[in-house]
């Protein structure tokens, strides 16, 4: 067990990382819509994420600075193989956790509390998650 403590800022500092919680929501996002239809719109996404478009373009501009998605502006937004399976992933994480609670919360959706905690829960806990619903959700 780690003994040092921190504040929450502390530990995002600790465990910096260049791609930020925003540009998870953002690949999520695009990965969503992009696994269905094989790509997106930057207005669509706008507006899928409640944002406007100027925004929604500079974020995928970052977005694609690092390698997860094809994009021209006023084009058309395409994920690369790196963005698939950040993307995958992403979504996989949002799915478990909503599932999970709801199981706990006896409700049929908890977007909010699944958006406002994903970005702290690491892959070795999303998997004992996955575990626990694998034995109590049949």
């Amino acid at each position: 067990m780690e003994e040092n403590f921190y504040t929450l800022k502390g530990y995002e500092i600790k465990n910096h990382s260049e791609f930020s919680h925003t540009m998870e929501d953002y690949l999520e996002m695009i990965y969503r819509i992009a696994s269905k239809n094989q790509y997106i719109r930057v207005n669509e996404l706008a507006q899928m994420l409640h944002v406007s478009p100027p925004s929604s373009s500079k974020m995928v501009k970052k977005i694609k600075e690092q390698g997860y998605v094809e994009f021209e502006p006023y084009g058309i937004i395409k994920l690369t193989k790196k963005g698939k399976k950040l993307g995958q992933y992403l979504l996989h994480r949002h799915d478990v956790l909503n599932k999970f609670f709801c199981y706990i919360n006896h409700s049929k959706s908890e977007l909010e509390m699944v958006e406002k905690i994903e970005h702290y829960i690491n892959e070795e806990t999303i998997y004992h998650v996955e575990e626990f619903l694998k034995k109590h959700c049949k």
